[in-house]
């Protein structure tokens, strides 16, 4: 049985009639309603003609995450410990730090009607996800099925969010793709431009179905962001090949941007893993640098190793960035 929800309160975001005559604002429609995405910060709005991401910064920004070979965080290291590589070029580093700062984080959940039976555990391990976080952080929340709903707008305060999470109304197809890249320009345009560490957190049970957002163009514009996309894919209820095929579609969200996609097997995994996620977010390091001018456009790939004592242990981070 579906939730009844309760009336939202009108955004600044365009509505969408729907048959059921849904109060929420409609992300989809704001986004298609646009002529052109939201940018992100330091990005030009004179853009080469046909190309709709590109980034102009000064800055490379790269949230490393270091785990040692039981996987747990190494959080000592120094800034002589890490070489950081673009295109096999050595760059130097001009920011470092370890600190547990405030991020910006978009909670995008699957609400289609395959979802029905998960929603409740979803939603509390949803909960964990935010009781184990920054204090600070500020989150939103997004429900999706064939469209993207803005349940709840960016705010640190728990029961707000509970209710968001409770808005259960599971019908409709997977539009993964077009709620990832609408969360992704809310989560630009509308974050605080003073935190500069900004992630989603997407939660589905299957493939893409619904989207009308091409995923070669969504990968280009993961790619010119700076926002970690953690994924968490529930598919034991699906056929292998389909199970399979949801895989590809969630890693090929997370991959470009160097966060992780877990698959459990059993529902009681789900929570630890929000955990885990929420302590990775806090347990990053910083690393920033010039980017290198007089370089042609295209893909610039990035490497980072470890040197000294922390040679042996694992690192994480985005493998790379487009820039026009």
């Amino acid at each position: 049985m579906a939730t009844t929800r309760r009336p939202a309160s009108r955004t600044v975001l365009a509505w969408r009639d729907r048959a059921r005559a849904d109060p929420r604002p409609s992300l989809a429609a704001f986004a298609l309603a646009c002529a052109l995405p939201f940018l992100a910060p330091g990005q030009p709005t004179d853009c080469e003609p046909g190309v709709t991401f590109c980034v102009e910064t000064e800055r490379v920004v790269l949230h490393v995450t270091v785990v040692d070979r039981e996987d747990r965080f190494i959080t000592d290291l120094q800034n002589d410990a890490f070489v950081v590589e673009e295109d096999g070029v050595r760059q130097e580093l001009t920011y470092f730090a370890q600190e547990d700062v405030p991020v910006s984080i978009g909670l995008v959940i699957d609400n289609s009607g395959s979802m029905r039976e998960k929603r409740r555990q979803v939603n509390a391990a949803a909960l964990e996800f935010v009781k184990a976080s920054n204090p600070q952080d500020e989150v939103f929340i997004v429900n999706f099925d064939d469209d993207a709903y803005l349940d709840q707008d960016f705010t640190s305060n728990l029961s707000r969010l509970q209710d968001a999470l409770q808005r259960i109304d599971t019908r409709g197809g997977t539009a993964l793709y077009d709620a990832t890249s609408i969360s992704l320009d809310h989560l630009i345009e509308k974050g605080k431009k003073e935190y500069n560490k900004r992630a989603l957190l997407v939660i589905t049970d299957g493939e893409d179905t619904s989207s009308r957002m091409d995923l070669e163009i969504l990968v280009r514009k993961l790619q010119s962001s700076d926002v970690t996309i953690y994924g968490i894919g529930i598919l034991s209820d699906e056929e292998r090949r389909a199970a399979k095929r949801a895989e590809r579609h969630l890693r090929s969200l997370t991959r470009p941007t160097g966060g992780p996609a877990y698959f459990p097997v059993e529902f009681n995994e789900v929570e630890p893993l929000v955990k885990r996620i929420a302590a990775d977010i806090r347990n990053q390091y910083i690393l920033e640098y010039n980017r290198p001018q007089n370089k042609p456009s295209g893909y610039r790939r990035i490497q980072i190793s470890l040197k000294g004592k922390g040679k042996n242990h694992k690192v994480r981070h985005r493998p790379g960035y487009y820039a026009d």
